[in-house]
C-alpha cells in the first residue's frame, strides 16, 4: 500500500478520534494518548472487516453484506441493541468530504551540459538555444568489444550452450536413460548409446554426403546385373512351363509363354535328310577342288 495513502487514512482515524473526544467532553489530549486510541480504532476496524469478509466467503459471495457485518461484530463480543441510537445522536460530528488531491507537477530539471548563449549575430530576443544534448551527437551503441580474452571467453560460452541445448534436443526427442528408479524421467536424463554393426565402419566410410546412415549394409548389385538375373529367372520360369506343357500334352507354345523375343531361347533346327532341298531354294552342288 502507498505510504501516502496509509498516511492519510491514518490522519482521518486521528480526526475521528479528536471528534469523539470533544463529544465526550474533553477539551485537551496528550498526543500519544491520541496515537494510542488511534492504533486501538484502527486494530478494531481492521478485525470487523477480516471478520465480515470470511462470513462472506464461507456463504459463497465476494461482496460482504451487513449480515456479515452484524456477524463480525457479534462474534467480537459487542452488543447491538444501542448501535443505531448511538448513530442518530444529535451532538455527533460530522466530518468534511475528502476531496481528491491534485498531485503537484514536478518541474523537468533535467539538463544535460552548459547552455550557450546567441552568437553575436543572433538578437538576444530570439529564445535561448535548447540542451547541448538535444543538436550535439551522442553515440548510443556500444563499442565492439576487441580484447583476446573477451572473444575467446564469448565463443566459450556460446559452444558450451549449443552443445547444451543439442543434448537437451536429442534427450527429449530420442530414447533417454534415468539415473534414479521413479516413473519421471525428465530430471538428469542421459541419452542412450546405440551400437552400430560392425562398429568400424563408421570410420571407413566418408559422411560429408551421407545424411541418413544405416545400420545395417546389404551391397545391392548394379541395374544391369539386377536386370540379367531377372531374365534368367524368367527364362528359367518360361522353360519349366514349356517342359510341363509337353509332358502333359499341351499345345501351348513358347511365344505364348514369354513375349519378348530377346528373352526366349535358341531354337535347334531339326536333322535334315541328305540330298533333299528346301522349297523355294536352288540347291547348289559343289565340285571338288583340284589341286
Amino acid at each position: 500500500m502507498d505510504v501516502q495513502t496509509v498516511n492519510t487514512r491514518r490522519k482521518i482515524l486521528s480526526h475521528v478520534v479528536c471528534s469523539i473526544l470533544v463529544e465526550s467532553g474533553f477539551d485537551a489530549c496528550e498526543k500519544d494518548v491520541v496515537e494510542t486510541f488511534t492504533e486501538m480504532l484502527q486494530s478494531f476496524l481492521v478485525e470487523v472487516g477480516a471478520s465480515a469478509r470470511n462470513y462472506c466467503e464461507l456463504a459463497g459471495r465476494t461482496e460482504p453484506l451487513i449480515a456479515d457485518v452484524i456477524l463480525a461484530l457479534i462474534n467480537m463480543g459487542l452488543k447491538l441493541d444501542n448501535l443505531e441510537t448511538y448513530a442518530k445522536r444529535q451532538n455527533r460530528t460530522v466530518l468534511p468530504a475528502l476531496q481528491q488531491q491534485t498531485q503537484s507537477k514536478q518541474l523537468n530539471i533535467l539538463q544535460a551540459g552548459i547552455k550557450q548563449s546567441h552568437p553575436s549575430h543572433i538578437p538576444n530576443h530570439l529564445p535561448t538555444f535548447p540542451d547541448p544534448h538535444a543538436y550535439i551527437r551522442t553515440p548510443t551503441h556500444k563499442q565492439p568489444v576487441t580484447e583476446y580474452e573477451a572473444i575467446r571467453e564469448k565463443a566459450a560460452t556460446q559452444k558450451r550452450d549449443i552443445e547444451r541445448a543439442l543434448t537437451r534436443f536429442i534427450a527429449k526427442t530420442g530414447e533417454t536413460h534415468s539415473l534414479f528408479l521413479t516413473e519421471d524421467n525428465s530430471m538428469f536424463p542421459l541419452i542412450s548409446c546405440k551400437s552400430q554393426s560392425p562398429n568400424y565402419i563408421s570410420a571407413l566410410l566418408p559422411q560429408d554426403q551421407i545424411f541418413e546412415p544405416d545400420t545395417d549394409f546389404h551391397f545391392e548389385p548394379s541395374p544391369v546385373k539386377k536386370k540379367k538375373e531377372q531374365q534368367s529367372e524368367e527364362t528359367k520360369e518360361g522353360n519349366q512351363a514349356q517342359n510341363e506343357n509337353e509332358q502333359n500334352g499341351e499345345t501351348t507354345t513358347q511365344q505364348d509363354i514369354i513375349d519378348n523375343p530377346y528373352l526366349r531361347p535358341g531354337k535347334i533346327p531339326k536333322n535334315k535328310i541328305p540330298g533333299t532341298t528346301i522349297p523355294g531354294q536352288n540347291s547348289i552342288k559343289r565340285e571338288p577342288f583340284d589341286s
